[in-house]
Order: C-alpha cells, then structure tokens, then sequence
C-alpha cells in the first residue's frame, strides 16, 4: 500500500507511527493477543492525555481494559493506581489477574477481611476500603495517580451507592479517576456530573456488542426467535416473530384444565383431541429437558437464572435425579483434581456439614449452582470450573450478573418476576439487560444466545419490550450519614462540608431535575405581571377588594360545608331509628314516595349485617315501596331526616321474592297509609346569616371604594385567574425548594442531633465524635453509644460478638418468624441495653425529622445472628452451629465476615488498653477459624 504513496506521505505516515510508538499505549496493546476495539483506543488515549475518562458499554464488552491501562500508565509514570471494585470476589478476581500480569510482588489487595501486600504501586480494594482510607487520611494515598472504579453504576444500589460518590467527592484532584460502567442512558448526565468535581472528564459511550446477541423463547419442544427481521421502505427492521404472537393469542385464550365445561356440556371428543395436540406443542421446559436441548443444539455452557437459592439448589437436584451428564472421564479426573486441591484444607467434618460430596457429584456432572448462600471457596471454584469449560450448566441467583467474570454461549431465564425484598415484581430493562449480557463469549463464540423458557400468559411485545429497550438510568443514591458528618466536619469544618455534599450527583440531579419547573415559574410570573394590569381599578386596590370577595366566598362555602355535615348527620341517626313494620315516605330518588320498612339495615354489632354492606356508608334500610318493588335503599335517598308516619304488621310468612307476597303487602300499604299526607320538611335558617365573619364581610366588601365601578365584575373576572395562576406559581415554588438544597438539609439535621448528643461543638468534633468517625456501618451512632455508656464492659469475647453481630445481622425477610435465641447472662442484659439505646436515638431522630425510610437514620438491631455468633466465638463446630440457626454456610460466613470487620472497628474506636478492645480482638481471633478463615485469594 505505501507503494503508491508519494514520497511526503511515507513520510508523514513515518513521523505518526513514530509518535504511537513513543506512547504508553503502544507498548500496551502488545500485551494482548487481538486487536483494541475503537472506544478502548479512544478511553487509553484520553487517559494518557491526563483526562478523567467514563466508559459506559455492554456487559462482556472488554472495558476493564481501560482499567488496565490505567495501572499500566501508572507503573510506567511511578505512580501508584488503586482498583475498587463493588463485591469481594470482584476484587479477588481482579487481583488474580494483575497478578498473572505484573507479578506478586507489585500487586496487593484489600477487602476487609484480607490485606495481601498492602504497600504494593497497584492496590485492589473494595470501595468502602478506598472510603475508609480517604476519611483516615491514609499514607497509602501518597503518590497515588490513578483510581479504576469498576461497575461504577453501583452508586444507584441504595443500600451502598453512597460510598461511590463519597470516594468520587473526595479524591485528591491530583488524581485521575477511570470509571467503568455498564450501558446507562444517562451517560453524559453522570459525565457532566464529574466533569463538575473532578475536572475534564472524557464521557465514552459503547452501545456495541462484541458478540451479536440472539433472542429466543423456548415453548414445548420448539425454540422460537423472539425477532424476526423485515425488509421495508425505510431499511431492515424488527418485529416480534409473528409465529410467536400466534401462539400467545392460542395458548392464552384456552381455559385452564382439562375438564372444562362449554355452554353447560362436557367437551367433545374432537375438542378433547384437538387440545392434548395443543398442549403436547405448548408447555414450560423442564430445567432437565432444557438443559438437554441446549446441549442438543450446541448451546452450552449455560448460565440458567433462577431468582431463588434454593430454587438453584433443587434445579442441581433435578438433573442430577435424571441421570444428566455433561462432562466425559477425562474432564470428569480434571474436576476432582481442582476441586481437592482448592478444598484440601478443609477438614473433613466440616466437608460433610457443607454438602461437599452432593456438590462435587454435580461438578463431576458439568452441573452447579451459584449464589450468595454458598460457601466463598465453593462458588470460586464453580467460577473457575465453569471459565475452564468443566461445568457447562451453572443455575445461578441474579448476584452472579454483578461482574463476576464468567460469560457463557447461552442464558437462560425461567421467569420474568424476582421478589424484590417487598414483592414479586417484573424485571427491568435494565435487569434484563445485566441478565443477558453475560451471553456470547469474545473471541470464542461467534453470538451468544439469551433464552426465555415459556410461560403461560406470556406477552412476546413486553418481552420484546424489555429486549429491545435500553433503558437503564443512573439515580444517586446519596445520604449523608453520622459517621460521614463527623469525618467531613474534621476535615473541612460544617460550612464548607455543606458545600461539598452540594456537589454530590444526587443534588446535581435534583437541581437538573427543577430547571423545568423554574422555567414554568418563570413563565407564570409574565402572566401574573399582565393579569396585575388588567385589574388595576381606578378607584382603589382592586387586589384587595378581590380578597375580600374570596375570604366572603371561602367562609361560605365553609358554612355550608358544615350545615350539610350536619344535614347527613341526622338523618343518619333518623334512620337508625327505625325499625321493620315502620311505614315512611322516601324523600327523593328513584323509589321516592311511601314505603314499608322490612329490615333498617344496621351495621354489624347493632342489628345484623347483610351481604355487600359497608359500615361506613351508614344505615341502608330494606322496604317494599307502594309500587310493589322489595329495594335496599342508600343514605343518599335521605338528603333530610325521615319519621315514620304509621306502623304495621310484616307476616311471618312474607316472601319477597314471591310477586303475590309483594302484591298483598303493598295493597295493604296503601291502605293503611295511602292517605297520609307527609310533613314537608321546613328549610332550616341558613347559619351563614347569623354568622359574624361572613357579616363583617359583606360590610367591608360594600364600603370598599371597588364596589362602585362599573367594570368591578370584569376585574374580578380576571383577579380570580390572577389568584388561581399565583396559587399554582406558590405550589411550584415549594416542589423547588423540596429538591435544592435536599442533601445539605439532611446534614444540618445530623448535625443537629450530633451536637444535642454531645459529637459535635460547633466545628469541633469532641473526643466522642471522633471514636465515631472509626465507626462505619448502617448503626454506626448506636456503636458509638454502646461504647459511650459501657454497654459493653465486662462482656467476654463470645458474649462481645453476639452483642456486636446486631450491628451488622438484618435477616433476609421482615417477619424472619419466632424471636432468636440469645445467650444467657450478661450478653442478654447488654443486648436489651443496646434495643433500649436504639429506641432513645429512634425518638431523637423523629424530633430532627430524620427519616429512615429516605435512608437515613438508625434501623432497628437485628438480634437473629447473636446466638450463632456466640456460640462459634466460644469454639463451638460448624454442624452444631448451623443446626441450631438453619443457615446457608455461606450467609453464615459472609456474616461472620462482617462481624469481624465491626470488632475491628469497636477494637480501634475503644479507649487504647480497655477490657472492650482488648476482647474485640480476641472475639475476632475466636470468629477467624475453621471455614471463615480460609482464604479466599488463590
């Protein structure tokens, strides 16, 4: 090709491959055995001009490579760089791999639970480490160049988004920040976000999928594309398969069940048939025949999502019952091998406890489960098996989307529903899009393949909907907390820590989210200007005689508000007088006229209650009217009191459904009361006229000097749209001042009750308030009391971590059944202590209007885990504990975990040489055995 090039352009072509081969990136992408995708390129590039970059592509896309860059660019300039990632397995994959790259020797890790080579140039850490260190003013942050925050759309979880964007706040500006996040829609908004706090900032955006990604709804036996693609006028375009459409129309018009009656008469033979043919085509998949079609059509390996562990547990079951074989002998040796090698310092009795031989059968099988309840070791290996190509079908909770690198040829999705903590609700598209994206793998599998099993009332538009839709914005998820005022407070004093939580994203959005709603007052203030116009009078202020008119019609649309209360009050009591036999006249309504009582119709407790009766409505009487018609009538028929004008007798033997009955009693009716002429009921006076307010008024309004003009009812006309127009004007104006200022509000009142408590004196932060900023957690204020007031003194280790796990513990669902079991003594006593303690802080949160469902505040301690973490604290076996809590050992070592991180933290924030930090220690020493212990870094 440069033979056809003219002397100059070899040339310039020269110099320019010259300057790439003088960058950082150059060498770089040498590294790697394929050729960098064009957003990769243009994030490295900008990264090595100094900016701040976001990228924002598709799950399996290959944006860690820009994180990579980063740390290459770092070690190349001297520099350190430090790697967050959100979950512990995250960062222990991340750690292995730069690792595999840069050696040991180069690369540390921290994750609360495990520090490997902390003084290392490249650090992986989890974000709240990161967090932790910037509010301790670490010297690990000396030096340090760049910062990768990996799944950096975590700032919308609400539980933990908060840690992101404290990390983002307070870096240093020194620092370069690479952010890395799925496919959002509101990239540039995050963009100018932290083009806003960190400087310029490169916002590059891929919606590009290196592996196309195929669509299918698996329905009986046939697998159908959810898409099907036409040619048109304008191009290619998409449209739901029509063949699936059908088959929704069919399947969901068929009644339930199979003995269906149709127009009174059994189905015939023929329909009968023509159904079993139906259903023999249209049914759910199996999780068995699934996975065995997949394998059929060369789909595997698999990730199946099913939103229940123990739902990932029996799928496991199921195969393994039907005899399903995914690996041959060889790979069947190369599982046992990992396995016993990954497992080898597991001792024996805890093997058994943990299900290790019904787990190892399923990987020998190619068969696992993945998810939060298993042990860390055994949901590593699963990952490592699975990326190996030894497990070709994993049935996985949705927390394996979160990340974890393990990409596969096909998904599968039972269902579109997952319990979201309060209700079974329909996946996002944003979900959906996490969900899926973990199919096709780059560089092997030439698409992937993302299938939805079957389900009866099935819509395909809204499955399409959701497949087609990338919808998935970034809401912060922002609130100041205690332990986070008081370290800001330290460090920057209350004015200027005001002003740094006004540059969090949430208040970015919030104030982005009032331009509109100013723009509208804006608007409303030029109309009220002109309506003020059209309203001058020459004779006086016509906006206070307008005024006047309003209060004279408010106060009489309040009286008469009154007199009807009254109105229905009585003839309520009127009805609830009366009894059956009583002859009345219905004043008004469609059955007005003479009519015989046959049951008053009373609430329950005072009569009886009849079917389809609301309490609240009042007495709805039963009558016969003179015209022979049995109606229950409403409190509506009766605008005024009724009084019964005659009594008469109601037969035993009356039926009103018989027409003769009805016929007879109506005759006598008549009869007996036909010519009775009922009271008119007199029209009462009108409070309003006797009424002070309303007098005062009406005199005012006649000696104002308006009243005289001959255009007064003109003015009022459009004095009446000017009142209308400012009300809505005042409306806007409060939803603005509801959304500024939000975050800095909240911090005034943590403040508030900071300092009623003693943490806070002005811009100082007292010997109590920095005891709390070494607290972290959500119960980081109750911690600190605990601490305050000797909660915890003279407790032994195990009773200290039983007290100390109602800091951390919150049980998986609200009504987690009977009341726990807690430890005798002491720990009892302090654990009552420390609910009595939360209810003192709840009252006080209620009096600074801190409102824990906005997420901020104390919630409730969770008492559930202190009896399992007292009794392995005091040395107890893994099958006697677990027995007694019937836990997943893997919640129990995760919780355990985050027990050990609190008693750090008590162990740091307690007075040097106290009994309570000399026993958080050993508490943590008694908690740090057996299967907790064992490291999750290979």
């Amino acid at each position: 090709m440069t033979d056809d090039m003219s002397p100059a352009e070899r040339y310039a072509l020269s110099r320019v491959r010259a300057a790439e081969q003088a960058t950082a990136l150059a060498p770089f992408r040498e590294m790697y055995d394929f050729e960098l995708d064009p957003f990769q390129i243009e994030a490295c590039k900008a990264l090595e001009a100094g900016k701040g970059v976001l990228v924002a592509a598709p799950t399996g896309s290959g944006k860690t490579i820009v994180g990579e860059f980063a740390v290459h660019l770092a070690l190349t300039q001297g520099r350190k760089c430090f790697y967050t990632t959100p979950i512990k397995a995250l960062s222990n994959q991340k750690y292995s791999d730069l690792v595999k790259r840069y050696g040991v020797d180069r690369v540390g890790l921290l994750t609360g639970d495990n520090s490997v080579n902390p003084d290392a140039p490249v650090l992986v850490m989890t974000t709240e480490v990161l967090r932790n260190m910037l509010y301790a003013g670490s010297q690990a942050l000396d030096g340090l160049g760049h910062v990768v925050m990996d799944e950096v759309h975590y700032l919308s979880d609400r539980f933990r988004g908060a840690v992101w964007e404290e990390v983002i706040i307070h870096l240093p500006a020194s620092v370069t920040l690479v952010s890395l996040s799925a496919t959002v829609s509101n990239a540039e908004e995050f963009g100018d976000w932290l083009d806003t706090v960190r400087g310029d900032t490169e916002v590059i955006v891929s919606e590009h999928r290196p592996v196309p990604l195929w669509q299918h709804v698996l329905a009986g036996r046939r697998m159908y594309d959810l898409f099907e693609e036409k040619e048109g006028a304008t191009g290619t375009r998409r449209e739901v398969n029509p063949d699936l459409v059908r088959l929704a129309r069919m399947e969901n018009s068929r009644p339930f069940g199979g003995r269906e009656r149709r127009k009174g008469k059994m189905l015939r033979e023929a329909d009968r048939e023509r159904e079993r043919r139906q259903r023999s085509r249209i049914w759910t998949p199996s999780r068995v025949e699934v996975i065995e079609r997949l394998d059929a059509e060369g789909l595997l390996p698999a990730i199946t999502f099913i939103f229940s562990r123990a739902g990932c547990e029996a799928a496991v079951q199921q195969c393994l019952y039907a005899g399903l074989r995914l690996n041959d002998a060889e790979a069947r040796l190369k599982v046992r091998q990992i396995v016993e090698e990954r497992t080898a310092s597991i001792p024996d009795e805890d093997l058994h406890v943990l299900g290790y031989f019904e787990w190892l059968e399923g990987l020998e099988r190619g068969i696992a489960a993945h998810h939060a309840g298993m042990l860390p070791t055994f949901k590593e290996v699963v990952e490592e098996l699975f990326v190996k190509g030894l497990v070709k079908a994993v049935f996985a909770t949705e927390t394996l989307a979160l990340g974890i690198n393990m990409p596969a040829r096909s998904v599968v999705l039972e269902k579109l529903v997952k319990w979201n903590g309060e209700q079974h609700a329909d996946i996002t598209p944003g979900e959906y899009t996490q969900l899926t994206g973990r199919a096709g793998r780059r560089g092997i599998d030439v698409e992937g393949h993302a299938v939805v099993l079957w389900q009866r009332a099935m819509d395909p538009a809204a499955l399409a909907g959701l497949a087609g839709t990338r919808t998935y914005p970034l809401r912060s998820s922002f609130k100041p907390s205690y332990n986070m005022a008081v370290n800001l407070v330290s460090q920057y004093g209350r004015h200027r820590s005001r002003e740094l939580l006004e540059t969090s994203f949430a208040q970015f959005q919030a104030d982005k989210s009032v331009v509109g709603i100013s723009r509208q007052v804006q608007r409303n203030e030029e109309g009220l200007a002109g309506y003020r116009e059209a309203i001058t009078c020459h004779l006086g202020d016509f906006e206070e005689y307008a005024r006047l008119r309003r209060e004279l019609k408010d106060r009489e649309t309040e009286i008469a508000k009154q007199g009807a209360g009254q109105r229905r009050a009585a003839a309520a009591a009127a009805l609830e007088k009366l009894k059956p036999g009583d002859v009345i006249h219905v004043p008004t309504g469609k059955y007005a006229g003479l009519a015989l009582v046959l049951d008053p119709g009373l609430p329950a407790g005072r009569t009886n209650r009849h079917r389809g009766f609301d309490p609240y409505d009042g007495p709805r009487p039963l009558v016969l009217t003179a015209e022979r018609q049995v109606k229950r009538l409403a409190p509506i028929d009766f605008p005024v009191p009724v009084e019964p004008l005659e009594r008469m007798r109601v037969p035993k033997s009356f039926n009103p459904r018989s027409p003769q009955s009805r016929r007879d009693l109506a005759s006598a009716l008549r009869t007996k009361a036909g010519h009775i002429v009922p009271d008119r009921h007199r029209k009462q006076r009108s409070a309003a006229v006797d009424d002070r307010e309303i007098n005062r008024l009406r005199t005012e309004i006649r000696a104002h000097p308006c009243h005289g003009c001959d255009d007064r009812e003109d003015h009022a006309r459009w004095a009446e749209r000017y009142h209308r127009l400012l009300r809505d004007t005042r409306q806007l104006e409060r939803r603005i001042e509801g959304r500024t200022n939000t975050i800095a509000r909240t911090f005034d009142r943590i403040c508030a009750l900071l300092s009623d408590l003693g943490y806070l004196r002005g811009d100082e932060v007292t010997e109590d308030g920095r005891r709390l900023a070494r607290l972290y957690g959500e119960l980081d204020l109750l911690a600190s009391e605990c601490l305050r007031d000797g909660v915890w003194d003279g407790l032994a280790p195990a009773e200290l971590a039983a007290c100390a796990s109602a800091l951390v513990y919150e049980a998986r669902m609200a009504d987690d059944a009977a009341p726990p079991r807690l430890p005798a003594g002491p720990a009892q006593a302090a654990l009552g202590e420390m609910v009595r303690i939360w209810g003192r802080l709840d009252a006080l949160e209620e009096q600074h209007k801190i409102n824990q469902a906005e997420g901020v505040g104390q919630r409730e301690p969770d008492l559930g885990f202190a009896w399992a973490a007292y009794r392995w604290a005091q040395g107890h076996g893994l099958d006697e504990v677990l027995r007694d809590i019937e836990m997943p050992a893997g919640d129990f070592v995760r919780w355990c975990k985050q027990l050990i991180d609190v008693l750090g933290q008590i162990a740091a924030a307690a007075p040097g040489g106290s009994a309570v930090a000399r026993n958080a220690r050993k508490a943590v020493d008694g908690l740090l055995r057996g299967v907790v212990a064992y490291s999750s870094v290979g």
